[in-house]
Formats: C-alpha cells, sequence, structure tokens
C-alpha cells in the first residue's frame, strides 16, 4: 500500500491523477487520500418491476431515478435504503497501481457503507468512481455533495497491466461520469 510520500509522488508523477485535485493535501492521509460526494445520487425505484433478472435487461427498465442535488441540499438516506452515486473526484489510474475504495469510520459509526462489494479500481481505471451507498443503521442520515464520502488506497503492481482497465469492450464503466446501474446483462 503506497504511504503519503507514495501518494505525493504518484500524484505528481501522473501514476495517479485526480481531478479536481483542490485541498488534497488537507485530505490526504497517512496512506489515503479521501474524496468527496458528487451531486447526483441514483435511487431505486422500489416499484417499478417485481423483480430484476439479471440475464434480462429490460427487467431493470424504470427501476432507477437521478436525483440531482443542489450545493447544500442533502440527501436523505433511509435504513435500508442502497443507492448509487459517484465522487466529485474523476480518477485516473497508470497501468502499474490499483486502487482500493474504503468506507470511513465515521460515516460507519452512522450505519452508512461506501460499497458492497465493488471496491477495487483496476489498472488504467479512468472516471468518477462510483459507490453502492447503504444505510445499515435504525435512523436517516443526511449527505451532502462535497462531503468526504469515502477514501481511497492504493497498491503497486509487480509490474503494467497488460490488459489495463478500458482496453476492452467488456470494461462496462470506464469512463463513466455519474453513477450508472448495473450492466450485469452485458457479461459475456
Amino acid at each position: 500500500m503506497l504511504s503519503d510520500r507514495d501518494l505525493k509522488v504518484a500524484l505528481t508523477g501522473g501514476r495517479i491523477a485526480i481531478d479536481p485535485s483542490t485541498d488534497i493535501d488537507s485530505r490526504l492521509g497517512p496512506d489515503s487520500i479521501d474524496f468527496r460526494l458528487g451531486s447526483e445520487v441514483l435511487v431505486f425505484e422500489r416499484n417499478a418491476e417485481p423483480y430484476i433478472d439479471p440475464r434480462l435487461e429490460e427487467t431493470a427498465a424504470g427501476t432507477t431515478r437521478v436525483v440531482a442535488l443542489g450545493p447544500n441540499e442533502p440527501f436523505i438516506i433511509q435504513p435500508q435504503q442502497l443507492v448509487l452515486a459517484t465522487t466529485l473526484e474523476r480518477l485516473r489510474l497508470g497501468e502499474d497501481v490499483v486502487g482500493r475504495l474504503e468506507g470511513r469510520s465515521s460515516l460507519g459509526r452512522l450505519g452508512i457503507i461506501v460499497h458492497s462489494t465493488a471496491s477495487l479500481f483496476h489498472p488504467g481505471w479512468d472516471g468518477h468512481p462510483a459507490m453502492e451507498l447503504g444505510n445499515l443503521g435504525v435512523m436517516p442520515v443526511a449527505l451532502y455533495p462535497g462531503m468526504r464520502i469515502c477514501a481511497f488506497t492504493f497498491t503497486d503492481l509487480s509490474s503494467p497491466a497488460e490488459r489495463p482497465y478500458g482496453c476492452r469492450p467488456t470494461d462496462k464503466y470506464a469512463g463513466q461520469s455519474a453513477a450508472l446501474a448495473s450492466r450485469i446483462w452485458d457479461d459475456v
């Protein structure tokens, strides 16, 4: 895992790029960088379909809607609710570094998780990282655009990836700028 010193070198050298990079020093920890919540949340509409079949894309049609938030407008995440959102920052990774999305303890203590299973960001990743935000707690929690929502840690690969993320048509979320619903039916 890269230390704060190594993170600074990777940022300066372009192996890791974060845009916007304003206030990055204040978000740099001993081994991670905090990212902030973007201004759109993808919400699931529970009654749009009786269920979602991962083999049939049409069962997911109309099951989500985008909620756009103003600068100081909270999104209230309800207990047992799952939403998709992206970070304010765009992340670009070199072909020899892996990113890992991590939760923040302060939010975890309120019941907020930032990923269910999708924490790995492959070498070559370029886009706004998506989060599967969930509220495991018993109380609704207000989330605000621009608040520190997650942390990223980074690890060097033993050598550059031969096929970095984004070079194959099966890389479904490459270049995303907004939260995208699942594309599991595109699995080959």
